[in-house]
């Protein structure tokens, strides 16, 4: 459920609350006698084309990916492309029909090329994108004129893809970056608040939060904990009143309140994109990002990496895979017990002292 709650300068909650359903299946909405409903629509919509290549199909985030498109729209054609052959084949056999396995290496130029032959939308998501040198997959999708969709989670790899717009603008290529659910959903609940700050309210966003938290590794997979470790290795980037600052990873713990089924858990900074783009893009001048897991041990960990692993350690993606492959057996048995929910907190204050929260919270991640 996605909530937006806004209170006056005094503290008082201001009288009209949006609350949106989201993540409900079709027939969990509600619809207008005016609008058709969601079988009368997939019994009139022609049999598509469309071919979808999702990149890292056979992992836990590409595989959800693929799951949610096949029930989205059944007629579409899901190439579940992978390195791995066994896991892909068999996880495209569950999907259906209408879906394929093909084998693709992210790093071999051709074999990434023939696999977008023919194809109209690329989902990239193939990560760990930490210490990625190219953007090759985009660079591909621009060459071969296929639509581009990543959930890079990576500040250095979002702002590189940045910097070939105008190259997918001449090719008439769609592409967009860092569209996961943090960052992704959590920075269209940031460009939301603030829209509505400056068109609504009519006041200037001075200072935005985002906060964040998953239960366990939300059953997400290792390629999350490389990317949690390496992130460990970073500087934290945030912005003070228009100034850059660099601040120790998984520091500055506060304890937010994430509402029903959550309550209030530490959360603690880290480097992610969506800090960047919210003070150059949404133009707010203080922004930071926080994010905290349960159990409470697992941050103690996390917060044990950061200060005595060294940082070349932590930068080192081949031995930050070794350190997984370590402790995974123990992350997918805790993730047992702890669950799969996530929250995503945002706080916007402005300059007449109105503040504004949005809050997202699901029970499972994968979802």
């Amino acid at each position: 459920m996605y909530t937006r709650r806004a209170t006056a300068p005094a503290g008082r909650m201001v009288a009209t609350m949006a609350v949106v359903r989201a993540c409900a299946p079709p027939a969990a909405v509600a619809t207008s006698s005016a609008a058709p409903s969601s079988a009368d629509a997939t019994k009139r919509r022609k049999p598509s084309s469309a071919r979808v290549l999702v990149l890292g199909g056979a992992g836990r985030v590409g595989g959800s990916t693929a799951t949610a498109l096949s029930k989205l729209r059944p007629d579409l054609s899901i190439l579940v492309g992978d390195k791995n052959r066994e896991k892909g084949e068999s996880f495209a056999a569950k999907l259906g029909e209408q879906s394929e396995f093909v084998e693709v290496d992210t790093r071999n130029a051709s074999m990434l090329e023939n696999a977008l032959q023919g194809v109209d939308l690329v989902v990239h998501t193939a990560g760990p994108f930490q210490r990625e040198q190219k953007c090759a997959v985009l660079e591909a999708a621009i060459s071969t004129k296929t639509a581009y969709i990543d959930v890079c989670d990576d500040t250095d790899y979002s702002w590189r893809a940045k910097g070939f717009h105008e190259q997918a603008k001449a090719a008439g290529v769609p592409a967009i970056t860092s569209a996961g659910i943090y960052p992704g959903v959590s920075n269209v609940m940031a460009a939301e608040l603030v829209h509505a700050a400056r068109s609504e309210n009519d006041c200037e966003p001075e200072r935005l939060r985002f906060f964040y938290y998953t239960a366990g590794s939300g059953g997400a997979g290792p390629t999350i904990l490389t990317t949690s470790f390496m992130l460990l290795g970073e500087d934290v980037t945030a912005y003070n009143k228009g100034e850059e600052i660099k601040l120790k990873p998984y520091s500055g713990v506060l304890n937010i309140d994430f509402g029903k089924g959550v309550r209030k858990k530490n959360v603690y900074l880290l480097n992610l994109p969506e800090v960047k783009s919210t003070f150059k893009i949404l133009g707010v001048p203080t922004v930071s990002a926080r994010f905290g897991t349960a159990p409470f041990f697992w941050n103690w960990g996390m917060q044990a990496f950061a200060n005595f692993l060294p940082v070349e350690f932590l930068r080192n993606k081949n031995k930050v895979l070794k350190l997984v492959q370590f402790v995974d057996p123990l992350v997918r048995a805790v993730d047992g017990i702890a669950g799969e929910r996530v929250s995503m907190r945002v706080d916007l204050e402005c300059s007449n002292g109105r503040s504004t929260v949005g809050l997202f919270t699901h029970r499972k991640l994968s979802v």
